[in-house]
């Protein structure tokens, strides 16, 4: 029996103010995880074009992308799900408020928050490597091994 291929996801390294931006993308309050926005690729766009699309989604914000600067892979081995993501440092274009009532298309992301590096120390995440990714500048591209997933 062949393995089913990795899922390909692009995610936003989006900081403001010293805040980087967090979302639940866990639909009815399934599980409290906090994680970057973005969300799967679909065929025939770039990354960077499905990755606005994503936050745009999930947020109504405009973004610019930039530089690649982590691949991060987690996997179910109960359901044999595997995903990789790729993280750009992004920027906004335009404000960067978030409409309060506003609802992510496909009704996932149930809620955003800004939040500074002490913050995020306190809050569920993933991957493991957010913290240094979004908060040192010292840190190249970079890679972080297979995760098991967690809720």
């Amino acid at each position: 029996m062949r393995a089913k291929s990795p899922r390909l996801a692009t995610r936003a390294i989006l900081k403001h103010e010293g805040r980087l931006l967090l979302v639940n993308a866990y639909p009815d309050k399934q599980s409290t995880l906090m994680c970057a926005p973005g969300g799967g690729v679909e065929v025939g766009a770039s990354l960077p074009d499905n990755l606005r699309r994503e936050v745009f989604e999930e947020t109504g914000l405009d973004i610019m992308v930039g530089a690649p600067c982590l691949v991060n892979e987690f996997h179910d081995p109960k359901s044999g799900f595997h995903q990789v993501d790729v993280y750009f440092h992004c920027t906004i274009n335009g404000s960067t408020e978030i409409d309060p009532n506003w609802q992510d298309s496909e009704a996932i992301v149930t809620k955003w928050q800004w939040v500074n590096q002490t913050e995020l120390s306190d809050i569920h995440h993933k991957p493991d490597s957010l913290s240094a990714v979004a908060f040192d500048e010292r840190i190249g591209i970079t890679y972080d091994p297979l995760e098991v997933i967690v809720r």
